[in-house]
């Protein structure tokens, strides 16, 4: 069944004041960052994708929140709220290539952003309560959700199109040693891995997937949609998906249908079922 949200329909094309999220300065491991925080019940913490917290970024955070969570949303680049425009956007990205705290080109390394999100997720798990903290990832954040398996509050991570690192496909954005490490864990704790892409992503290939599961074996659950699942691109000129993702990408926020019946609706539903399987029983 399609999620209802509790709030009125929003102008997904007007930058988004973000004025329902609780806005925080919160500073962990000596470093402080900007958080979003809407709801109440266990934490999920919501990455955004390139190049930042887009109003679909934000849309989908408030059906974390609507569906009994506590949305734990961190600004971790661009600018929060914004439409994302090609101007602005490539340069955000170029930034967070040359990024000391992402390991956007590096097969097999750790983005070192994800030592404070772990931190991150340990302290939502302790203000919020619960069993555990949910953590997706997507696009550039996409594989971040497996390295904060590495902190033990989180239970139910979330893989959409994970793109990084983007000039190796079948490469995985986690040293070899932590990915040995998740393994075990989700082998001892009966835990499993949720991901997404489409079909024909350029950014999130095939190989991806193959070597995620080689790694994982059953406790990696892969969800591919076909291109012809995905939402039409905006008619703005000037938007950022428009001129530099040229393939249906975007599985939870810009490609997502929000019809009853369409698959990517209904991978947003299966992603909120996996939090409350792992976080609410």
């Amino acid at each position: 069944m399609t999620t209802q949200t509790h709030t009125a329909p929003r102008n997904l094309e007007e930058d988004d004041p973000l004025e329902d999220f609780q806005h925080r300065d919160l500073t962990l491991l000596g470093e402080t960052r900007k958080v979003y925080t809407a709801g109440s019940g266990p934490a999920v913490i919501v990455m955004a994708e390139m190049p930042g917290i887009s109003p679909r970024v934000a849309r989908f955070a408030r059906w974390v929140r609507d569906a009994g969570f506590t949305a734990w949303m961190p600004s971790l680049f661009g600018r929060d709220g914004a439409v994302p425009t090609a101007k602005e956007g490539r340069a955000v990205f170029q930034r967070a290539c040359i990024s000391k705290e992402f390991r956007a080109f590096a097969a097999n390394e750790s983005s070192p952003i994800t030592i404070w999100l772990r931190a991150l997720a340990a302290h939502a798990h302790a203000e919020c309560g619960g069993p555990g903290v949910g953590a997706i990832g997507m696009c550039f954040t996409g594989n971040f959700a497996l390295s904060m398996m590495l902190e033990k509050s989180v239970l139910a991570p979330v893989l959409s199109q994970p793109s990084l690192p983007l000039d190796e496909p079948a490469g995985l954005d986690i040293t070899s040693e932590e990915l040995a490490r998740v393994r075990q864990r989700l082998e001892t704790e009966d835990l499993t891995v949720l991901a997404y892409r489409f079909e024909g992503d350029a950014f999130c290939r095939a190989e991806r997937f193959a070597a995620y599961q080689r790694a994982l074996g059953d406790r990696f659950l892969p969800r591919v949609l076909p291109d012809s699942a995905a939402g039409p691109k905006t008619e703005r000129p000037d938007d950022f998906f428009r001129q530099y993702v040229p393939t249906p990408h975007s599985v939870l926020t810009v490609h997502l249908v929000d019809r009853e019946g369409e698959p990517t609706a209904a991978a947003r539903d299966e992603v909120l079922a996996f939090f409350r399987r792992r976080l609410l029983t």
